[in-house]
């Protein structure tokens, strides 16, 4: 009972903050916004990975781990936690039974479908940042600096680093989609998470037959957890109705914010990653001399982005469950391959002729 008075009290708290953002800051909505979208690990696999993967080949690889078992541990965090969100929230308690109910604006990207803790778009921001942060880091203490510098170079890159946590943060409360305390354990849990990976060496050097394994068995645990709480009387897709239930407008509830989308998509990324780094091709374009020349690697990221633009593009239809979470899975499985292998493979087979041509 005390248990319950006392999240009554979290999410009471959180839903005021989210009143006071939403009054306060109504014409940041679109800037809000767009930070929202550009925390979403889709923009992880679809620009930050081609452009790390061809800078610092390790730093690629880290990120796509760290986005995929971060996103991974989150649904299970979610499916263990049961968190609601703010938007549905205000209608199912009872707290304001005797008082005049919140009004929290909804926005397109209000409803999303699973549970609400921890936030995935704060773990995964928080994770993929740290990544990549720390990597500037490594390169810019590799020069002979002075204290004063490298104490410098790490106040200014943690500090960014903070803005943008800030940021996402404040963009997710904004739009009524979590609880200030759901953002915050967000942030630490993928913090804890990019933590570990930077000092598990192994991932650089796994096989294909390992990735598959890992593959197989995280999607094995994750729909075996879900098939088994069945059973027992316990829907895990409990906050689908909830959402379908309370979001202001029937399109803003999209296939594509459910669990098992975000799980299809992230062991999609894993296994293409897998293939792509296991693949003759791959190690016939990116390991010779020519994946040495910086002239070659920027070639690389720049038609990366924009085959993964166009890609991107293109959406699973959303009629048939099965087949959106099936093409969902095989997209992602293509980003990896096209960025690591068939642009790498394309752009020197062009380099090559041009070379021939020259002679």
């Amino acid at each position: 009972m005390m248990m319950d008075a006392g999240m009554d009290l979290l999410h009471s708290s959180g839903v005021e903050l989210v009143q006071y953002l939403q009054l306060n800051y109504r014409d940041s909505q679109s800037w809000f916004t767009f930070i929202s979208i550009a925390a979403d690990l889709r923009n992880t696999f679809f620009v930050f990975f081609p452009i790390w993967f061809h800078l610092c080949e390790a730093v690629g690889v880290k990120l796509i781990w760290v986005a995929v078992i971060g996103d991974w541990l989150n649904l299970i965090f979610k499916w263990f936690l049961f968190g609601h969100r703010p938007y549905w929230w205000v209608h199912e308690t009872k707290l304001y039974a005797n008082s005049s109910l919140p009004t929290l604006q909804q926005f397109p990207l209000t409803c999303e479908t699973g549970p609400g803790s921890p936030s995935g778009h704060a773990m995964g921001s928080a994770g993929v940042w740290y990544v990549m942060v720390s990597a500037f880091l490594t390169f810019g203490l590799q020069k002979k600096r002075s204290g004063f510098q490298k104490w410098s170079l790490h106040i200014v890159l943690w500090t960014v680093f903070c803005m943008i946590q800030v940021c996402v943060c404040t963009s997710r409360v904004f739009l009524a989609a979590h609880f200030p305390h759901q953002v915050f354990t967000g942030v630490l849990s993928g913090m804890v998470v990019a933590e570990v990976f930077g000092r598990i060496n192994a991932i650089y050097n796994v096989n294909f037959k390992r990735y598959l394994q890992i593959t197989l068995f995280l999607f094995s645990f994750a729909l075996g957890f879900y098939l088994l709480l069945k059973v027992l009387g316990i829907d895990l897709l409990w906050s689908l109705e909830k959402a379908q239930r309370w979001c202001a407008r029937a399109e803003w509830v999209h296939i594509n914010t459910t669990p098992f989308a975000g799980l299809v998509r992230n062991m999609g990324a894993l296994f293409g990653l897998g293939l792509a780094l296991n693949s003759p091709i791959y190690a016939e374009s990116c390991k010779g001399k020519r994946g040495q020349q910086l002239s070659f690697r920027i070639s690389c990221i720049v038609v990366s982005l924009i085959v993964l633009h166009l890609f991107d593009s293109m959406k699973p239809p959303t009629q048939r469950e099965f087949l959106f979470y099936f093409l969902s899975f095989c997209k992602s499985a293509a980003v990896p391959l096209a960025a690591a292998v068939l642009v790498p493979f394309c752009v020197s087979q062009l380099v090559n002729r041009q070379d021939k041509k020259e002679l």
